[in-house]
Order: C-alpha cells, then sequence, then structure tokens
C-alpha cells in the first residue's frame, strides 16, 4: 500500500520515502542534468528566463467580486 504524501511540505528535507518514491523517475533526470550541465550553462539558462520574464507583458487578474 502506497502512503499518500505531500511531497512539497514533507519532504523539504528530502524524500521520506525513499525507493518507495513515485517521483523516483523525475529524481533522476533532475540528478542526470545536474551532472551533465556546466554551472556556466545553467546560469545562462537562468538569465535568458529572467529576460524573458521581464519582457512579457503584465498578467493581470481581475477578481469576481467586481
Amino acid at each position: 500500500m502506497t502512503r499518500e504524501v505531500n511531497c512539497k511540505v514533507e519532504c523539504v528535507n528530502g524524500c521520506i520515502l525513499g525507493d518507495d518514491c513515485p517521483h523516483r523517475e523525475y529524481a533522476k533526470e533532475a540528478k542526470r542534468f545536474m551532472n551533465d550541465t556546466s554551472l556556466d550553462k545553467m546560469l545562462e539558462m537562468a538569465e535568458a528566463a529572467r529576460l524573458k520574464k521581464l519582457t512579457e507583458p503584465p498578467k493581470w487578474v481581475i477578481p469576481d467580486d467586481i
């Protein structure tokens, strides 16, 4: 039986399910990315994302109760 876990809350200090974690596939992908991508490349990607975010038009949220 798999235990329901809110990973965002309960696993902030590391996975509490270990090998039973349903997100192990994503951890492998993340580890592969970290090993295969240089820090300079990661910083370049982050800067590109930041600049894209700055150039996007603002997104307005209009409350329903107006």
